[in-house]
């Protein structure tokens, strides 16, 4: 059972989502346009600050508030989501996690408040899956590191409000031989750092993402996150609790994929009675409702273990594997449902079917969630 707060925020959020975002998201979503007044007034919300404590600039909440808050946002559009999930998990989390004070004081205030985005630099051209990949290099020179490569696949890290990208790059080797990889900041602006074009997406179309590129990108030596060597141990925390909250994302589309197809089975007529009267209709939006339901429950229980300090890495990596391919199924039975209406761009669930396949990508594919899990089985 939620709480008393928890449902409280959920409401807020769901009326939001329905009064503010589904009647314009339509329009940013089809012109690749990012929607700077819903981010503004989810900053004015608080939603920027959820799972961060008072003294931090936050609104006290726990990881919880922010997974419930994500899934309704997606009931009605996963690029307004992924925005508040990105910037939250990928973009200001680090800074709290593993930022000195200075580094927190200095950046914190506007991420929690949404007054600026942030960005994680992880994903490059030939590293992906494999993060241990990394070809990006950071040279100490000085008082100052010399940072160069490129990133890509990068959420917020080009809109008018981004305030610094956290880059990880290789800084040495390992006495082991294998490279030794940290995290580093990287104000925007900062000469040297380009922005590349955006990208022209299958999904997510209202969101921002983009290439990067670092050439010689100078700053301070002030500027590493944490301890020298620690990016990667960093970066699998950082993705383990990402997971649980793109989990949450997913369980979003796919029960606005059941929302849509039960209204649309009420109004839509055949053979002179409403599709909904059609057995082989209720049995699949029967099955869509199972799919959403029991992602719901993988993803809560994530999030219980990840605030009860427990152990989460395999229930992470399960809340996320089946409520991506949920929403994934999801998407495609709401399209069939709709039949050519679901194939016109205009309705939700087309929006829904170009934005679930990304979630069996983004922040580990299914494939290294099944590796995940295999190995904490012991297998």
């Amino acid at each position: 059972m939620l709480t008393e707060e928890h449902e409280a925020l959920r409401t807020s959020v769901r009326e939001f989502a329905r009064e503010v975002v589904a009647p314009v998201i339509g329009e940013f979503y089809e012109k690749h346009a990012f929607p700077y007044d819903i981010v503004r007034r989810m900053g004015t919300m608080g939603l920027f600050g959820l799972p961060f404590p008072e003294d931090a600039g936050g609104m006290g909440g726990d990881y919880l508030a922010l997974c419930l808050t994500l899934e309704e946002l997606a009931r009605v559009d996963s690029s307004v989501a992924i925005t508040l999930e990105a910037a939250i998990s990928l973009g200001a989390m680090p800074i709290y996690r593993f930022g000195t004070e200075e580094q927190r004081a200095r950046w914190l205030p506007d991420l929690v408040s949404g007054e600026s985005l942030a960005a994680f630099g992880l994903t490059e051209p030939g590293a992906g899956s494999d993060a241990g990949g990394t070809t990006t290099r950071a040279v100490l020179d000085g008082d100052e590191w010399v940072i160069n490569g490129t990133k890509c696949f990068i959420t917020n890290s080009g809109t008018d409000i981004t305030s610094l990208v956290t880059v990880t790059a290789v800084t040495g080797t390992n006495p082991d031989g294998s490279k030794e990889i940290s995290s580093i900041i990287v104000p925007s602006g900062t000469p040297g750092f380009t922005v590349l074009p955006g990208y022209s997406k299958v999904g997510w179309c209202a969101s921002d993402t983009h290439e990067l590129a670092f050439d010689d990108v100078r700053v301070p030596a002030a500027n590493l996150l944490g301890p020298r060597g620690r990016g990667f141990a960093q970066f699998l925390r950082i993705l383990d609790e990402g997971r649980i909250a793109i989990a949450a994302l997913s369980t979003g589309l796919a029960q606005g994929c059941v929302d849509e197809s039960v209204a649309y089975a009420r109004q839509r007529h055949a053979f002179g009675r409403a599709i909904g009267d059609f057995q082989a209709i209720q049995f699949k939006i029967s099955d869509m409702e199972v799919r959403a339901h029991t992602s719901r429950l993988a993803y809560y229980d994530a999030a219980a273990r990840l605030l009860s300090g427990a152990d989460f890495k395999r229930a992470a990596a399960i809340a996320k594997l089946h409520a991506s391919e949920a929403a994934v199924d999801n998407a495609r039975d709401a399209t069939q449902i709709h039949g050519g209406y679901g194939f016109m761009n205009e309705t939700p669930v087309a929006r829904f079917w170009r934005d679930a396949k990304i979630l069996e990508i983004g922040e580990g594919t299914s494939e290294i969630q099944r590796m995940i899990i295999a190995r904490d089985l012991g297998i």
